[in-house]
């Protein structure tokens, strides 16, 4: 069974990711984006991540630890 995809990001940039089927998370700053990524729903397999998100995930060490994900960065 495929496992579902999220993106995490900017408004702008993730909201037409919903339309193909992926779970949007809204997240315009630093904060929003570990939140999210906190929260990802179970199941979540993929997680794009526009640059800005990339950048806070990478700047907070703990984030990404105790999930196992596969995660790509839109281009800017």
């Amino acid at each position: 069974m495929m496992g579902r995809v999220a993106a995490i990001g900017e408004r702008r940039r993730v909201a037409g990711l919903a339309l193909a089927g992926a779970i949007a998370l809204v997240a315009e700053d630093s904060d929003a984006v570990r939140r999210a990524w906190r929260t990802l729903p179970d199941g979540v397999d993929l997680v794009i991540l526009t640059p800005a998100a990339a950048e806070a995930l990478e700047a907070d060490s703990a984030a990404p630890r105790g999930r196992r994900v596969l995660t790509a960065v839109m281009p800017p």
